[in-house]
């Protein structure tokens, strides 16, 4: 447990870092999963480095895109949210739930997308497939941090792994 903290604080410690330099050269996206129970949702938000991003939408749509640039359309937002609703699925105790896209910021150039699954009142067991990015490097990682019911998980998704089915337990 205490090296998959550390390999998590460190991926976080250079995403800062390089997140104020125009080029990197490791391939890591962040990803918070929180249920709010007062609000009854899961606020899902990503953290990933604008040129991969960028790159996956070209990749897979066969267009070049703009996020996070001046020249940046409302049809590189439409398949922003097209490729998000395709590569990260959540199921709540067996239902596949959808995710819905509630808005983007820029911050040097990392993307910053929330994302939230609505009418949620517990949560029993959670499913998460994301295989954002993962087809464009072959060591991209997500890294996926949980906060079910104050119990904090941590996940390392590569291009060979990337479901995890947690059992949620309340203390």
């Amino acid at each position: 447990m205490m090296n998959k903290k550390t390999t998590l604080f460190f991926a976080t410690v250079f995403i800062v870092l390089l997140s104020s330099f125009g080029a990197h050269k490791f391939y890591v996206s962040i990803y918070q999963i929180d249920f709010v129970p007062e609000k009854k949702r899961v606020e899902i938000t990503a953290r990933i480095f604008m040129d991969d991003l960028n790159a996956a939408l070209e990749q897979e749509f066969k267009i070049k895109t703009t996020l996070g640039e001046k020249s940046e359309t409302i049809q590189d937002v439409a398949v922003l949210k097209k490729y998000l609703a395709k590569h990260i699925r959540v199921s709540i105790d067996g239902k596949e739930k959808q995710v819905v896209f509630l808005s983007k910021e820029i911050d040097n150039n990392v993307v910053i997308v929330y994302l939230k699954i609505t009418d949620i009142k517990k949560i029993n067991s959670f499913k998460i497939q994301n295989n954002a990015l993962l087809d464009l490097y072959s060591d991209q990682q997500n890294i996926i941090q949980t906060n079910f019911y104050n119990n904090k998980n941590n996940y390392i998704f590569t291009g060979d792994y990337y479901v995890e089915n947690i059992t949620i337990s309340r203390n």
